[in-house]
């Protein structure tokens, strides 16, 4: 067996992401081994793999739905922001280039045969590859050098299941609308939908089912059932903020608040999914200084434009707020971009071109940017625990604790009484360090909070894995799935006009 799907959406955040995740662990459940596959993703959420590529987070969550390994084959090309027009692009887990939208284009042709070796390659190692689409297949403004949806399915001979988000509304005519607007080498490769993060009673959704197979001549394989607490690596901010995230009641008497502030180009805010996931602990994200008045904790989080966001950070007069709670002895945690807003000093000659500029001067350190990105899986000590990360970052630290006899070294970073950095990612995932740094700030904001002593962070992702896949084993037609997978595209699906009139520019 070798066989493959494309999982596509109407819009971004259509749940692209969980559904792939979700068939990855129905199918490995059943048997087959499978892998995950992204050619082109767009998302400043990244990790590290085990032989220090960089590939996006989703593609890291997907591969541990499917129990395997994350490899660079699983996201051959990631493009990561950095601001208003222009993005990083990462092959194969290294750099290449900054790019704007238009100087990006004519590098696509050569990324497409890399992106088809990569799944091929998969595909001679694995029973079944899920490949994610990105954003809309349907962009017919960017067709013409698409990799990543439609251009990837057509020169894959993949088939194509569209998935449409029920909750923002309008799912029938985005799913009617993805494939009308298809011209008709598109077209006869969508073998159906999928309905997402539906509330109700599914029985009052039928007559519209019903009507959508007759106007597309193709079924709805599954509707998904809204189920909250399900976003697992996030490819991007897209709705984050909307709620505040906690796992529920305290163990110990109080609630700890942990305010983050929303940066504009905010990267790997999945470190804060540990936290969120402890129960008592309460994660929110804020972008007015009022909103960091009663937290107990305020994590700055890592950032694809430090410099950027620092001057974006001092603008709102979060800045200001920030340094005001390290003078009263509240604590902060800076993480990778957010470490390096701490420092006297930064100087940027690579990412921003700003030269040097001062940075809040809350820890006894500098910054300087290098050419070549730190690419790595670090292990360490922390407060009594080891402790894994992994480092993804052009900004260099140096620490000096000459003369400051307040200050001690804090996972390659530094700790300055109530203020922490570190340029590691994914240390708050190791359970017994972030017992004892809660621990650490409920001392030193007097509060009477206990973590849970039992807390198992991979626990609680696997737990999550695991709902996925009984969303798709309980609510989707796997038998048509199998069939899709096995076989490919079926034969002679109607073209819908004005479709068939519509030629890529």
């Amino acid at each position: 067996m070798s066989g493959a799907l494309l999982v596509a959406g109407t819009t971004s955040d259509a749940g692209k992401s969980v559904v792939t995740a979700g068939i990855c662990r129905w199918l490995v459940r059943q048997g087959v081994s499978v892998a995950p596959f992204k050619a082109q993703n767009m998302s400043n959420n990244s990790m590290v793999t085990a032989d220090g590529a960089e590939i996006g987070r989703a593609q890291g969550m997907q591969a541990a739905a499917a129990r395997v390994q994350p490899e660079a084959a699983m996201n051959p090309v990631l493009l990561k922001p950095g601001g208003e027009d222009s993005s990083q692009v990462v092959v194969l887990g290294r750099p290449v280039a900054e790019v704007t939208a238009l100087s990006y284009r004519p590098m696509k042709a050569a990324l497409l045969e890399q992106v088809l070796g990569s799944l091929a390659d998969l595909r001679a190692r694995f029973d079944v590859v899920v490949c994610e689409g990105a954003g809309s297949p349907t962009e017919i403004n960017l067709r013409a050098d698409d990799i990543a949806n439609m251009g990837l399915a057509t020169a894959a001979e993949l088939p194509v299941l569209v998935v449409g988000d029920i909750d923002r509304g309008g799912v029938f005519a985005a799913l009617h609308g993805t494939v009308a607007l298809m011209p008709p080498a598109d077209q006869r490769l969508v073998a159906g939908f999928l309905v997402n993060k539906f509330r109700g009673d599914v029985r009052l959704l039928r007559p519209g089912l019903d009507r959508l197979s007759e106007l597309t001549g193709r079924p709805t394989l599954g509707v998904l059932p809204w189920l909250g607490g399900l976003d697992l690596d996030v490819e991007d901010s897209v709705g984050i903020g909307r709620t505040p995230a906690s796992a529920g009641p305290p163990h110990g008497e109080e609630v700890l608040r942990v305010s983050v502030p929303l940066l504009p180009r905010l990267s790997n805010v999945t470190d804060l999914d540990a936290l969120a996931a402890e129960p008592g602990v309460l994660v929110r994200y804020a972008t007015r200084p009022e909103e960091l008045a009663d937290a107990d904790l305020v994590v700055l989080p890592g950032s694809r434009a430090t410099v950027a966001d620092l001057a974006w950070l001092r603008s709102t007069g979060l800045a200001d707020a920030v340094a005001r709670r390290a003078a009263d002895g509240l604590p902060v945690l800076g993480i990778c971009g957010g470490h390096q807003m701490l420092a006297r000093t930064i100087t940027d000659d690579v990412e921003s071109r700003a030269g040097t500029v001062p940075g809040l001067g809350l820890l006894p350190t500098d910054v300087r940017f290098a050419p070549e990105k730190t690419l790595a899986r670090p292990v360490g000590t922390a407060l009594g625990h080891r402790v894994r990360g992994y480092e993804i970052h052009h900004g260099v630290v140096t620490v000096d604790l000459a003369g400051e006899a307040a200050a001690e070294a804090f996972l390659d970073g530094a700790r300055a009484g109530s203020v922490f950095g570190t340029t590691w990612h994914g240390a708050l995932e190791n359970d017994g360090f972030r017992r004892a740094f809660l621990t650490e700030v409920a001392g030193l904001t007097g509060r009477r909070f206990v973590p849970a002593p039992d807390t198992d962070f991979a626990a609680v992702r696997e737990a999550r894995l695991d709902r996925l896949g009984d969303l798709v084993a309980e609510h989707a037609d796997t038998d048509a799935l199998w069939r899709l997978i096995e076989a490919g595209p079926p034969e002679g699906l109607p073209l819908l006009p004005p479709g068939a009139g519509f030629s890529p520019p």
